[in-house]
């Protein structure tokens, strides 16, 4: 084997080489003249093994020498490519041998012609006999033949076409099946480079059974290749139980990232270094889980609001068309009905058991959670996400990211982070990833009255999962979000802020007293603008003040955009519990899911009617109709920056859910809004105002139409079903060489622009609108489901 093969090897197999090539004296000294000698040329090779491997002596003694010496000859020394190719022809035959020694040589020879480049390689993986006979012998009880065509199918997996084609012949199912057949193995960590503590280079290291590490390991390699028909087409069975083996793995592996207990340079020379990192490992594992149910009665459940809110219909109905976005109120419960035996909450809270011992179950729980790593609002595609997360996948808690220790300062009415406080410096080192040292600390943190703040628990509790999903189907969001706070008593956590979302605020344990003030302004905060410093003394006003204590079992509700400060407190009279736990549960109104988001949709699907052909810019007719619908896109943006409706949550989605009914009490609401907004649009539309405004934009070599590029995801999908490209209805190409010529033309421009306008008004439909809405909404449900269940594999353990 030439020195780029043995690179190659070394690299896949953690540093360890084991020698391929065989020495010359191996060969069989009892088989006379079938010896071949090492100074015979490689000419005389090839001719004799096939005429050995076609003799109809075959399964002869003699003849079966000359195969094998034949091919140890080849493999003894760098490996020529013609000679490589004529030899190739013969594997399909040398693989099925039923001489153990013949078929390890073949799989060892197709593994090392595989390696001499990219064009051998793509031969290699192009001969479907070689690849399905290969593959034939994963599963065979001989265990030396089992490893070369294991060794031998990685060595494939070294080029994107190599692996798609050993996927194409069900590589992966042969591979979980053996591997489930014979695993048996327990693990240690290593570092894959020097002393820096790199999580995304962590490997595993096995402590014996090289077999199984092999199938493992290109078991993940193929499992983290895969697209959703790849992935669906792995019997859930198999699925389901490699999971399984997956996750005591990943359990193990955890736990020594966590700790730190790694093996350094020199460490482990009786132990073998597999090429399997952290991030591998929880891919696969949460790759696996995409389009697994074992969370659908969870996920799905038919019960309704009222076992998460206690709202009858009839107090829903007061909550969505009096407070919903618009004031705080309390729903309390009553004695009879605890929230510590409500079955909702009950696994949480046993999984919890903070009455028993606080700070060693604090410790205990954050040792066992993994970094939910952030993905994009837009993203609907949720294998991209895992390719541009796939090296920081399994990561221990991230601090600001996924946990934050704060306390608020009573003088200064600041916020004072733990871990930058010890830092010693004016910044955390980024990202700060939390070791066992750090989870420790929490506690000392806690018992000086700081708050832990933990983000994303939906994603680490099955429970909170559910929960969460209720909460966004009855607010027709595609996703909610749970928060826990636990909060000291006499403290503080979070300084007075204002959310740009609406929480509800759910008491667990222990009681806080809670501050909510009047909204500054009539607007609706947006999610993801930047929130506004809050000046504590203009806002400090009694008069602008209420006060909410909570109680297990209460529930606060706090819209988006309204200052608020909650604390925990100590009462030596009545002995109430000091320490607070509550979890917050936060409805978060994507940009799509406003009614100024349902808008874009509306024209959109009103547009898409009235073109049957990618417009060719070449004429100044066309041009006026793409840039007025432009224009009119821009409008609706316009006005939804100062009326507060076009903010508000669209509950389309909502009443869709809550019955088919079309005369439902909210069906109707929708209805009247949409028509409301409607009459705006057709009222309020000015034309130079949003020709300003996306000229501007385009001096400043801006995108005016940033805020609406998530409608590029019906664009696709109009694409899809109709064959169109529809990608000029809202993005930005050619924009800047239209813009002049309709610059040019503004009389006549204003004019198409008004009549465009009109026709829209009048003939855009609620039902149409709907149709293309809950397609996105759809988009945007299920992307988030498949991160939630991703994420939610990873703690299953």
């Amino acid at each position: 084997m030439d020195s780029l093969q043995q690179k190659k090897r070394k690299e896949r197999n953690g540093g360890n080489l084991e020698t391929k090539s065989y020495s010359h004296s191996h060969s069989n000294s009892n088989t006379g003249n079938a010896i071949i000698s090492v100074s015979e040329s490689n000419t005389l090779l090839f001719p004799l093994l096939m005429a050995a491997a076609l003799s109809p002596s075959y399964t002869n003694t003699n003849t079966n020498s000359v195969v094998k010496n034949c091919l140890t000859k080849f493999l003894s020394q760098p490996i020529q490519p013609h000679p490589a190719t004529c030899i190739l022809s013969l594997c399909p035959l040398l693989l099925r041998s039923q001489s153990p020694h013949i078929a390890t040589l073949t799989a060892r020879f197709v593994g090392a012609a595989s390696l001499l480049s990219f064009q051998m390689n793509h031969q290699v993986v192009s001969d479907s006999l070689t690849l399905k006979a290969l593959i034939s012998l994963l599963h065979t009880p001989r265990k030396a033949v089992s490893m070369a065509a294991c060794d031998a199918l990685l060595d494939l997996c070294s080029t994107c076409l190599g692996r798609r084609r050993l996927l194409h012949f069900s590589a992966l199912e042969t591979l979980l099946f053996a591997f489930l057949e014979i695993q048996r193995s327990s693990i240690l960590i290593s570092l894959s480079t020097g002393d820096d503590v790199n999580f995304a280079s962590l490997r595993i290291v096995f402590q014996k059974g090289k077999l199984p590490v092999l199938l493992l390991n290109a078991a993940i390699i193929l499992i983290n290749t895969c697209n959703f028909e790849q992935l669906r087409k792995i019997p859930s069975n198999l699925s389901g139980r490699f999971s399984v083996s997956l996750k005591e793995v990943w359990r193990e592996a955890h736990k020594k990232m966590l700790t730190g207990d790694l093996l350094g340079a020199g460490q482990g020379m009786n132990l073998y270094f597999s090429n399997i990192t952290i991030s591998n490992l929880a891919e696969s594992i949460f790759r696996l889980s995409i389009n697994a149910d074992q969370f659908a009665a969870l996920m799905y459940s038919n019960n309704n609001e009222r076992r998460i809110f206690w709202f009858s219909e009839g107090d829903f109905k007061h909550f969505i068309l009096s407070q919903w976005e618009v004031l705080p109120c309390v729903v309390r419960r009553s004695w009879s009905a605890s929230l510590e035996v409500d079955e909702v909450f009950t696994s949480f809270m046993q999984s919890l058991c903070f009455k028993d011992s606080l700070p060693s179950v604090l410790s205990s729980i954050l040792q066992n959670l993994t970094s939910c790593l952030p993905i994009d609002s837009d993203e609907l595609d949720i294998l991209n996400f895992l390719m541009e997360v796939r090296n920081k996948l399994g990561c221990p808690l991230i601090n600001e990211q996924d946990i934050r220790v704060l306390r608020t300062d009573n003088q200064l009415k600041q916020e004072v982070r733990f871990f930058q406080e010890n830092s010693g410096s004016c910044c955390v080192r980024t990202p700060h990833i939390l070791c066992l040292d750090d989870i420790l600390k929490c506690q000392e943190a806690y018992n000086d009255g700081y708050t832990v703040a933990l983000r994303g628990m939906e994603f680490r509790f099955e429970r909170l999962a559910f929960i969460v999903d209720r909460l966004a189907s009855i607010f027709g969001q595609p996703s909610a979000g749970a928060n826990v706070y636990l909060t000291p008593p006499n403290s503080q956590g979070l300084a007075r802020h204002y959310d740009d979302h609406c929480v509800f605020v759910c008491q667990i344990f222990g009681s806080k007293q809670w501050k909510i003030f009047s909204r500054p302004n009539g607007q609706l905060p947006r999610l993801y603008d930047p929130c506004n410093i809050l000046n504590n003394e203009t806002i400090d006003d009694a008069r602008d003040c209420r006060h909410f204590l909570l109680n297990e079992g209460d529930v606060l509700y706090i819209p988006r955009g309204f200052p608020h400060e909650a604390s925990t407190h100590y009462d030596k009279q009545d002995g109430s519990v000091g320490f607070s736990l509550h979890l917050t549960l936060g409805v978060e109104v994507e940009p799509p899911f406003e009614w100024e988001g349902f808008m874009h949709v509306a024209l959109f699907s009103w547009n898409s009617t009235q073109h049957h052909r990618h417009p060719s810019f070449k004429s100044l007719s066309e041009i006026l109709n793409v840039m007025s619908i432009r224009l009119l896109h821009a409008v609706i943006g316009l006005i939804g920056n100062s009326d507060p409706t076009f903010r508000k949550a669209c509950l389309v989605a909502a009443a869709a859910a809550l019955q088919s009914d079309t005369n439902s009490w909210l069906d109707l609401c929708q209805r009247t809004t949409f028509s409301n907004l409607i009459g705006k649009i057709s009222s309020q539309s000015s034309f130079w105002e949003a020709l300003k405004s996306v000229a501007v934009a385009i001096e400043r070599n801006e995108d005016p139409f940033q805020r609406i590029r998530w409608l590029r995801h019906l664009n696709q999908e109009r694409e899809n079903v109709e064959g169109h490209d529809w990608d000029w209805d809202v993005g930005s190409t050619g924009i800047k060489d239209m813009l002049p010529v309709y610059v040019e033309h503004k009389e006549m421009a204003e004019s198409v622009f008004m009549d465009m306008k009109s026709k829209f008004c009048s003939e855009a439909s609620y039902d149409d609108v709907t149709a293309n809405y809950m397609i996105l909404h759809e988009k945007y449900k299920e992307v988030r489901k498949q991160y939630m269940k991703g994420m939610l594999s990873l703690h299953s353990v």
